[in-house]
């Protein structure tokens, strides 16, 4: 090989290796937290994260080849919770998926500069988490369930369904201030559908069995079923007391009807987890949350089970059925 051809090979692989070196580097895995709050083998739980993965996925992130997930479930245990979150900042992540207040609050203690992407939060701005809708602030933004207003629908719902009905049992967390926030709103409502309300603590499925049954004693009563991981934990033993002592019921989302609720009515939650991998994305792709404005929820939907309302003795009026968006026969 001529001197000259090969100091020309040379210095061509001088400029292609750093050329190698930096595409290697562009194409480096980014990690990505994800705390959930309920239990890994729940079925629900399942489907809503297979809702995000699956949406990062036709963003083209694909775990293993530029992308890893890091995992954790609480099982609604808020010690839990608090211990996992510190774990996931530790570990130096792009970005967290922090569904619902329960996981919101503790990552946010854990720290305020690795970026968040929440989904079903309600009010963010009562919660603290973020400033405003629009401009969020900080190191969190996300998807919001809805304000904590729409809390006094499920008393109206439950009032045309069950006109009788003149006592509501609140099932609420404590423990978190979406839980504190849905009892409000239904408290302030109350007087205008002429109903008596109460709150009972959803600490374990023992308290609550109890106290649904200590409720369920004097006649016209009902229950309205408020939205927190505790609840989506105890639904069987709350769908199947409220069956038990023919209490009509009021819940936050659809898997509780399908499971054999009476009626419910919220925002489709897998869609959040769908549309909170184009969040994570573009934080990925270097956008900051602070200017990413919160999203509202695009579509609320209202379920209803008629083979639950026959077994409670109720006709649903058609006013009800003609805006329902599934009706369980």
């Amino acid at each position: 090989m001529r001197r000259r051809e090969f100091i020309t090979l040379i210095g061509g692989a001088a400029v292609a290796w750093p050329l190698a070196a930096r595409a290697q580097q562009g194409e480096r895995i980014r990690r990505v937290g994800v705390l959930m709050a309920l239990a890994a083998d729940d079925p629900q739980a399942q489907t809503l994260i297979a809702a995000f993965l699956q949406g990062l996925q036709q963003l083209g992130w694909n775990e293993g080849r530029n992308v890893r997930i890091d995992t954790r479930w609480g099982g609604g245990d808020a010690d839990r919770l608090r211990k996992y979150a510190a774990e996931l900042v530790a570990l130096g992540p792009d970005v967290i998926l922090a569904p619902g207040s329960a996981t919101v609050g503790p990552v946010l203690q854990a720290s305020h500069t690795v970026p968040i992407v929440f989904t079903v939060v309600p009010d963010p701005v009562g919660a603290g988490y973020v400033d405003s809708l629009s401009r969020p602030g900080g190191s969190a933004t996300g998807f919001m369930q809805f304000e904590y207003g729409l809390s006094g629908k499920w008393l109206e719902l439950l009032k045309e369904v069950a006109p009788r009905v003149t006592r509501v049992a609140v099932l609420r967390d404590t423990t978190i201030s979406a839980g504190l926030g849905q009892w409000a709103a239904i408290q302030t409502a109350a007087p205008s559908f002429g109903v008596e309300v109460s709150p009972i603590n959803v600490r374990n499925a023992d308290e609550i069995e109890r106290a649904v049954t200590t409720f369920a004693r004097s006649p016209d009563g009902g229950l309205i079923v408020t939205g927190s991981p505790l609840t989506v934990i105890h639904r069987d033993r709350i769908i199947a007391l409220a069956t038990r002592h023919k209490l009509p019921a009021v819940y936050f989302q659809r898997s509780l009807v399908t499971g054999g609720g009476l009626i419910s009515y919220g925002p489709d939650f897998v869609d959040q987890y769908r549309r909170a991998a184009g969040y994570v994305d573009r934080i990925l792709k270097g956008e900051k949350p602070a200017e990413m404005p919160v999203q509202a929820p695009t579509k609320y939907e209202l379920v209803i089970n008629l083979k639950t309302a026959k077994a409670l003795g109720l006709d649903i009026p058609s006013t009800v059925l003609s805006r329902a968006d599934e009706v369980i026969e």
